[in-house]
């Protein structure tokens, strides 16, 4: 027997699987645009929903581990509710037993036309969106080609007597199949991959049915290590949807371990007439619809126990636009005086955003850094609904003359304070890398960085009162302090070239530093720019 053979065949077709598996995923993603992150979003109102949104999702990138640690980057960022994230995992592990459908269908033999129509379709036509279903098409090629080779690689191990003795144990003794089928997916991080592994040697005829079945359900339950690889670090609430897809597979498993031999009967009796590989990918949904049903139900209490398993606080922070009203368009004017409320609302959000950087720059406290990208993405959000809004204000042309030139620079002060939020990612940016390269500051240094982040901070704070308040004088404040920054961003950089000659900071130091120092400054100019047109529109 050559094990070289063997191997390489193993090895090789696993990787033409993966590659088949993830160039199909980009392709799908290509063509249905940059809209997942989106539909999660916006479609999850209710549980039932998020079930169907994250089915879709799933089928669209073939991943129900990227559609859940998609799920814990809302979650974490504070753009999904838990109960909403419930959902969508559950509607993730649907959507994934489509990719075994698709290797249940036999259809090696057609692999390398399918393959080469992909090729045809990807270089030869101009058009994008050709060009994605050729993508599409080469990827559903390269998945059977891998398969086919892994098949010739593992089918000599049919007449290997340890290896027919491995298999017989496997299915007298299903707690061991189940421990190989979690171990594997936990070590190749791809339940899709060793599903369609288990489906190559299982057509080999080297598993039964019986014994696939345990293999299959760890194999769902070694998926979840990665999502809690996700959860680490993040909020409280990201760490609870991790372990809800830990707790969706554990108590399905345990579930379908109990009634193995049931739903062995069961699986047979629906997949009579098609081959195992089939019968393998009706056992996967089966199990992973029978699971989502019995806890749609259960999805207050499944909430209740994750939060009691991992406690903390929450801060609730409301995501959505409370002030624009779409009726309120029929009337202008009253709809512009909601969107300012509104804008003036998104610049607190900037404002925290700095404070919560700063903090992060002298505490180095990691949840506080969160917070402040948590509240950065809140702003880009409402950036995008007011800008919206108001150009459907502009185009009902109901405002005065004087009114819809204020509306023009109210357009650029959402710039400026989108601009904010951009900086205090910036800060946590520059922290971080600070804290995972040992970068460390001079004294000297942390003062002026401190003096700087003060004087930015108080900026930012006059800026918006002034525009919440229409305050000339606070406009005026404003400018002094804006003043008073770019004095200071040229003093400090003279004090830095200083330290460097002296050897009292290293070059990695410095360059934060200057960096630190520009943003802060940029800062300064933003809520300048905020106050100026304070000023101006008294004059209008």
């Amino acid at each position: 027997m050559d094990w070289q053979d063997i191997l390489f065949k193993f090895v090789g077709g696993l990787g033409i699987f993966l590659f088949g598996i993830k160039y199909m995923s980009d392709g799908l993603q290509k063509s249905a645009g940059d809209r997942m992150r989106g539909l999660l979003e916006k479609y999850t109102s209710n549980p039932l929903l998020g079930i169907l949104v994250g089915i879709g999702v799933t089928i669209l990138i073939q991943s129900s581990t990227g559609t859940t640690v998609m799920a814990i980057g809302l979650v974490n960022a504070g753009l999904m509710k838990l109960r909403q994230a419930i959902g969508v995992v559950l509607g993730a592990n649907i959507g994934t037993t489509m990719t075994a459908f698709i290797v249940g269908i036999k259809i090696e033999e057609y692999a390398l036309p399918v393959i080469a129509l992909g090729v045809i379709m990807m270089l030869f036509i101009s058009k994008k969106k050709f060009q994605y279903a050729g993508q599409i098409v080469f990827g559903f090629g390269m998945l059977f080609l891998g398969l086919s080779t892994m098949g010739g690689g593992v089918k000599p191990l049919r007449e290997l007597p340890a290896f027919i003795d491995m298999m017989t144990t496997l299915s007298e003794w299903p707690i061991l199949g189940l421990v190989v089928g979690t171990v594997f997916t936990m070590i190749v991080q791809s339940s899709t991959a060793t599903i369609g592994i288990l489906q190559t040697i299982a057509d080999e005829g080297m598993v039964d049915l019986y014994g696939a079945l345990p293999i299959l359900f760890g194999d769902n339950l070694g998926t979840t290590i990665t999502a809690m690889m996700a959860a680490i670090g993040t909020s409280v609430a990201a760490k609870r949807t991790a372990l809800v897809h830990v707790t969706f597979n554990l108590v399905g498993v345990t579930v379908f371990m109990i009634l193995l031999t049931p739903v062995h009967h069961i699986i047979e009796w629906l997949g009579q007439g098609v081959n195992i590989r089939m019968q393998i990918a009706y056992a996967h949904g089966f199990f992973n619809v029978i699971n989502t049903l019995y806890f749609i139900p259960l999805i207050p209490a499944l909430a209740w126990f994750v939060t009691k398993a991992i406690p903390g606080k929450m801060q609730e922070i409301e995501f959505k636009a409370i002030y624009l009203d779409e009726r309120l368009l029929a009337t202008p004017a009253m709809a512009f005086g909601q969107a300012k409320h509104e804008i003036v609302r998104m610049g607190q959000f900037a404002k925290e955003a700095l404070t919560d950087a700063s903090e992060y720059f002298y505490n180095r406290d990691t949840k506080v850094s969160l917070l402040a990208l948590q509240k950065e993405q809140l702003v880009n959000e409402l950036n995008r609904k007011i800008t919206d809004y108001m150009v459907k204000i502009q185009q009902q042309n109901g405002l005065a003359a004087n009114e819809s030139e204020k509306a023009s620079g109210w357009f650029q002060t959402i710039s400026d304070i989108e601009r904010i939020g951009d900086h205090a990612e910036n800060v946590v940016e520059l922290t971080e890398f600070s804290i995972n390269n040992k970068v460390e500051f001079s004294e000297d240094a942390k003062k002026e960085l401190k003096e700087m982040l003060t004087i930015a901070d108080q900026a930012v704070e006059r800026a918006l009162y002034a525009l919440e308040h229409h305050d000339v004088a606070a406009a005026e404040e404003v400018l002094v302090l804006e003043g008073q920054l770019d004095e200071l961003e040229v003093q400090f950089r003279k004090s830095h070239i200083q330290r460097l000659n002296q050897n009292l900071c290293t070059g990695s130091s410095g360059a934060v530093y200057l960096d630190l120092l520009s943003n802060l400054e940029r800062v300064g100019d933003h809520s300048k720019n905020i106050a100026q047109f304070v000023m101006h529109e008294q004059e209008i």
